[in-house]
């Protein structure tokens, strides 16, 4: 402290040295004491200069700020005229000290890459060889940036404004300054094509001095958050106000456009602008879930009036683009992406190209490990008897799996039967006859549960029965069979063969009714057998078979006694 105090008491004497031989040279031609000004706060310039707003600080003097902020050879006096300053070397503590920017030091400047995903390649100032470009780097005045597919960068510079550059998109920083040891920063920037994001930091301190140009249209800002998309040809611009104003100025335009938060400017080569257009409102985010489990990530959402595309983008969660795209429906598909949280942001895109307001929704990716494919039963099987083989896939990280099957889809009921911790890729589930929906998860090493894959439906029902064979009835040439009527049989198949073994077959005669009609075969030896089938065609085993045996007719013994003369 002692020695901050004799710092700032040799500052303000050399000051005090320096000022009073600087005003002795002026004192024979000063009026009277009685015509001085009295003092007074320092106020506003009356010039329309573009100023920076300095907050006098306790021993502040003009002698010391000039040498401080102002260029060489730039004198204190300027400052005096221009705040109409009574005594150099008392400031009012807290009173405003306009700076104009002209007068101001002016020093270079450099941005950051804060954040770098994908392929960005830099090509510095003066060279002819691009390098990639790494989360960390500094850029300067004249370097150029190209984002690859899905490649996508940030930008912060010095006063914290952020530049948020998406993929396919070509970016020169045209310069980087700042005037007065920092405290005015000066960045212009080009966008040859694609699409950027600006987020300026407010200030009503200093002026505006942040550009963004284009081949069709320039804008100027101060403290506020729009964007900017050029085609590929970089012949048309749109622009697109969120939050400040916004000055746009297209190409051959006598005078800048203001363009409010909510509105939009279009503006092309060689052609009339467009008026200021009404962004679209943020689309409805009814219907998307905030928990996603499948990859690749398919978002949908409610179509927009007026809407004749629509921008979808994901961000982490400090705000970094991850993915971009352009969708010409309300649905949006990635194809790989972490799990994670992330934030999805969703606009619609007008006729004019004008991109409207954005609605945002957490979301949750929780897609791994990945479920198996479900390999049996096929779906919508129907599977008989009083078990239901299940069967699925093993995917790579899958060290156990997890199985339910329920009654409903959605499985809002609690589960018939659930299983967890299984090492097999197959369960045989005793279970009666219904319908039923099954899933099955994958656990990885943690233990990591996955997501429930797609519920599968089946219908378990029961094997037809085999109705029993009664004796056969001779009646003359034919013979009748019978057997009791089985439950749900909607029709009946017996085989009618000459040996035990069916593989003689004489007959498969079909019938609806528990009875059947042969005509009476010669002498011999047969067999019989049936079996049910439901209303779906499914037949049941066949039943233990009915051995039958013919004897022969007794004439052909009788025929020799027959032609014996009778003797009386």
């Amino acid at each position: 402290m002692t020695a901050a105090c004799n710092t700032r008491q040799r500052r303000r004497a050399s000051a005090t040295i320096a000022l009073a031989m600087a005003m002795g040279a002026a004192m024979l031609s000063m009026p009277a004491p009685s015509a001085l000004a009295k003092p007074r706060a320092p106020a506003a310039a009356a010039d329309a200069d573009p100023a920076w707003s300095y907050h006098v600080q306790p021993g502040d003097n003009l002698f010391d700020l000039a040498a401080a902020y102002l260029k060489e050879r730039t004198s204190w006096r300027e400052l005096q005229k221009l705040n109409r300053v009574a005594d150099p070397l008392r400031l009012p503590p807290g009173s405003t000290l306009k700076m104009p920017v002209r007068l101001l030091r002016r020093e270079a400047s450099v941005a950051q890459a804060v954040f770098v995903q994908g392929e960005v390649s830099l090509r510095h100032a003066g060279g002819s060889t691009p390098a990639p470009l790494r989360t960390g780097d500094e850029l300067r005045s004249g370097d150029a940036l190209v984002t690859g597919e899905q490649a996508t960068l940030t930008l912060r510079f010095v006063d914290g404004s952020r530049l948020l550059v998406a993929p396919r998109s070509e970016v020169t920083v045209e310069e980087l300054l700042v005037y007065g040891r920092s405290a005015v920063p000066a960045m212009r920037l080009q966008l040859q094509k694609g699409s950027a994001d600006s987020k300026v930091q407010p200030s009503r301190e200093r002026p505006a001095d942040y550009q963004l140009k284009t081949p069709s249209l320039l804008l100027g800002v101060r403290g506020t958050e729009f964007r900017v998309q050029v085609s590929d040809d970089g012949r048309s611009a749109r622009a697109e106000v969120l939050e400040g104003t916004v000055a746009g100025t297209p190409a051959g335009a006598a005078a800048a456009t203001p363009m409010p938060a909510g509105y939009g400017l279009a503006a092309t080569l060689g052609q009339a602008p467009s008026p200021l257009t009404k962004l679209l409102p943020a689309p409805a985010l009814a219907g998307v879930p905030q928990k996603l489990e499948r990859i690749p990530m398919t978002i949908t959402w409610p179509a927009l009036d007026g809407a004749g595309a629509y921008r979808a983008q994901v961000f982490d969660g400090q705000g970094n683009l991850l993915l971009d795209g352009r969708f010409e429906s309300p649905r949006a598909q990635w194809a790989d992406l972490p799990d994670g949280n992330y934030k999805l942001r969703l606009r619609g895109i007008d006729a004019l190209g004008l991109e409207g307001l954005a609605a945002e929704q957490d979301v949750r990716l929780k897609a791994r490990p990945e479920p198996p494919f479900a390999s049996s039963p096929a779906p919508d099987a129907r599977v008989y008897g009083d078990s239901a083989p299940l069967a699925w896939t093993r995917p790579v990280n899958a060290q156990s799996f997890r199985l339910q099957v329920g009654t409903d889809a959605g499985f809002q009921a609690p589960p018939v039967l659930e299983r967890s911790g299984l090492s097999s890729t197959e369960l045989g589930a005793s279970l009666p006859p219904g319908q039923y929906f099954w899933r099955v998860a994958s656990t990885a090493a943690g233990p990591d549960d996955g997501p429930w894959g797609d519920p599968q439906h089946f219908e378990l029902r029961p094997v037809p029965p085999t109705p029993p064979l009664q004796p056969p009835a001779i009646d003359g040439d034919q013979l009748r069979f019978a057997w009791a009527a089985a439950p749900g049989a909607a029709r009946y198949e017996l085989q009618w063969a000459a040996d035990a073994e069916f593989k003689t077959l004489l007959a498969e005669p079909r019938t609806e009714q528990p009875a059947l009609v042969l005509p009476r075969p010669g002498h011999g030896v047969y067999y019989l057998r049936v079996r049910s089938v439901d209303e779906l065609g499914y037949a049941g085993p066949y039943g233990t078979a009915q051995r039958v045996e013919l004897p022969r007719p007794l004439w052909p013994w009788l025929l020799p006694l027959l032609l014996v003369p009778l003797a009386f």
